[in-house]
């Protein structure tokens, strides 16, 4: 049977998901920041569609007040939007600016999870999913997007810790790897603050190296159906873990800091 999903439908990777999960049979419900071609149709395929802009506090309230009413008993809740600006070194940033990036990155995508919490489903045998999408600067310092990078690295301590303080949600997050979608045109844009970054976009976008999005989609059909053991707390990336098989399946029920923000090295010099 279908489940009752909501996903953020801003961002490309959330607008194939639904257009994938929705001719599954999952009932769909969407968020949406810019009306586009794709969510006119999505509406069109049957996706109920409610206004939220993650700049606006007061307008993320309204949005999360009318999925309470319209998704009771939900199963799967995907944030999948995401906003690299601003671009450039931290001390050149405007800061208010720089604030409103973790704002819409990390914080108001929790206020809507904190509002949905309560109306999730308890009946079902598999625990509801919650997804988050993580960036690049789990392991190494990626300069030039430190609003953008400690967004997603809070985002992925975040599931960590709400998997570990609610037992009956399964809260894991994705790495997509390098996608062709529009979030990338804030780096092409911002050409020389991006730094090197600008020309490894470029060469990323016209080459063949980019992760196709079916492939991030097939994830997230993996993460739908793994139990919590498997995916809770943890950060995949789509791209370099070999999250179908069994025997990673196995590896990751036997040891929990797999896949977790921890220190490196931390026995190199012990007392």
């Amino acid at each position: 049977m279908g489940k009752r999903v909501i996903i953020s439908v801003s961002s490309d990777i959330g607008i194939s998901l639904a257009k994938r999960w929705i001719n599954e049979g999952h009932q769909i419900i969407g968020t949406y920041r810019t009306e586009s071609p794709s969510t006119k149709m999505l509406s069109e395929a049957g996706v109920e569609l409610v206004y939220a802009n993650l700049s606006n506090p007061d307008n993320v309230k309204t949005a999360c007040k009318f999925l309470r009413e319209k998704c009771q008993n939900w199963e799967c809740l995907v944030m999948a939007p995401g906003n690299q600006d601003p671009i450039g070194m931290f001390a050149d940033c405007e800061f208010d600016g720089w604030k409103e990036s973790i704002s819409v990155n990390f914080i108001e995508q929790l206020r809507v999870l904190h509002s949905l919490l309560p109306i999730k489903d308890i009946h079902s045998i598999l625990e509801p999913l919650v997804l988050f999408f993580a960036g690049g600067g789990t392991n190494n310092s990626t300069t030039h997007y430190s609003a953008y990078t400690i967004s997603k690295i809070a985002s992925i301590k975040m599931m960590e810790l709400l998997d570990a303080e609610i037992p009956d949600i399964r809260f894991s997050i994705m790495g997509p790897g390098w996608v062709k979608t529009k979030i990338h045109q804030a780096t092409l844009d911002a050409k020389d603050k991006a730094g090197e970054n600008y020309k490894k976009t470029i060469e990323k976008l016209d080459g063949q190296e980019c992760n196709p999005m079916e492939r991030v989609l097939d994830c997230c059909d993996w993460m739908m159906s793994a139990p919590k053991e498997v995916i809770g707390g943890r950060n995949f990336s789509c791209v370099f873990d070999q999250w179908e098989s069994i025997e990673l399946a196995e590896i990751l029920k036997k040891d929990k800091n797999i896949y977790k923000l921890r220190r490196f090295g931390n026995d190199c010099l012990t007392v």
